[in-house]
């Protein structure tokens, strides 16, 4: 890795060396991948992006394979922002865009955190990995898997979208399916990974799925001439996409690329899974498990997220907030963003209309502002949420 200095526990600080590998910190906190930033700015301008090739691996001083031939890419990243004239026009702004990670490989934004943390895997010799999703990044790790010839092992729960489940099976993926939630499926990993030889690539437990997902904070920030957007709207489930591009935005401020200014950086969750609204509403700087989780947007039925104390930070740090939506207005927001732009997005993207409009209407946002919206995956992977919409005749 030759820009990276070490790794670093996200609550204690202690520093671990890069090229080992590593799951948590003894004190329970996600390692982050730090670099010799000082020196890659002697090195790397901005401007030469302008003839990089056009996927998330433009940015490959700041990723941490030290090897070329170690990336298992499959064509991900640099995905449109679409700038949503007639939803805009309708809630009376001038400047809403949608960023489509839905056209990522495998129908979402896990494919940006799995193309690291395989091409990691394989870097550091490891040949057989688990995984607990509720779905899309099973599907990625499956793929990325299946191209780097690594055993991936998958746990979901057994109400997953179908999509995913075959996928996974398609892509070679040995399948559980498990009569629980994901925290449920990230107990069966645990229990089992060190009698089976699994590494966990669990969301944060290791330490480079946030540095495939930062580079949406890179492309944000690329795709609007290097000045962020006034606020940025984010389905938060694990997370970890917060987290990396708050990273990400302090990475490219010490390379001398962006000022000072960050987005208000806004967590839409479901009203039936809302651990982060919830400690953001009480003032704690951590989540407790939410009982009873239930929501239609798969993606945001995580009871507790791992990285809640710095998704927490984020939201306070940016003077942004947390905002719950009920799943009804989840599938309403879905279907008026493809009525209006030709878009289907999943349920998770979906959340952050009704999310806008509520903002939106208590002032919280000004309809002038540049407002940013994360669609993090594909709406034909959840056919089965919006069919009630729709019965057949």
């Amino acid at each position: 890795m030759p820009n990276v200095t070490h790794l670093e526990c996200s609550l204690c600080n202690k520093h671990f060396e890069a090229r080992k590998i590593h799951n948590l910190c003894s004190c329970g906190g996600a390692l982050l991948v730090r670099y010799d930033l000082a020196t890659i700015r002697k090195d790397w301008d901005r401007d030469t992006l302008f003839a990089a090739k056009p996927d998330m691996w433009r940015y490959w001083p700041v990723l941490p394979p030290n090897h070329r031939n170690s990336i298992i890419s499959l064509g991900e990243g640099m995905t449109p922002i679409i700038h949503t004239k007639r939803l805009g026009a309708k809630l009376g702004m001038d400047q809403l865009y949608v960023k489509d990670e839905g056209l990522n490989p495998t129908g979402s934004f896990k494919a940006r955190g799995m193309t690291t943390a395989i091409s990691m895997a394989r870097e550091l010799g490891i040949m057989k990995v688990a995984v607990p999703s509720a779905g899309n990044a099973a599907s990625a790790a499956a793929a990325y898997a299946a191209a780097a010839g690594i055993e991936a092992h998958i746990f979901m729960p057994k109400d997953v979208p179908q999509a995913n489940f075959i996928e996974c099976k398609a892509l070679g993926a040995h399948v559980t399916l498990v009569d629980g939630l994901i925290s449920d499926c990230a107990r069966i990993v645990t229990e089992r990974k060190d009698q089976e030889g699994w590494f966990d690539l669990s969301t944060l437990k290791e330490p480079y799925r946030i540095e495939g997902k930062k580079t949406m904070g890179y492309e944000v920030a690329e795709q609007f001439d290097w000045e962020l957007p006034d606020a940025i709207f984010y389905p938060t489930g694990g997370g970890v996409g917060l987290i990396g591009m708050w990273k990400a935005f302090e990475e490219m401020e010490a390379l001398g690329w962006i000022s000072k200014k960050r987005p208000k950086m806004i967590a839409v969750q479901a009203a039936g899974c809302q651990p982060i609204v919830r400690a953001f509403e009480k003032g704690e700087s951590r989540s407790e498990f939410w009982q009873g989780a239930a929501t239609i947007a798969s993606g945001l039925r995580v009871p507790k997220p791992l990285g809640d104390v710095l998704i927490l930070d984020a939201l306070r740090e940016s003077h942004g907030t947390a905002i719950a939506i009920d799943d009804t207005e989840i599938i309403d927001g879905g279907i008026e963003l493809a009525n209006l732009e030709g878009m289907f997005v999943a349920p998770e993207g979906a959340a952050c209309i009704g999310a806008l409009r509520k903002l939106l209407a208590n002032g919280f946002l000004s309809p002038s502002e540049r407002v940013v919206i994360y669609n993090t995956g594909a709406g034909l992977k959840y056919l089965e949420s919006y069919a009630e919409g729709f019965p057949r005749v």
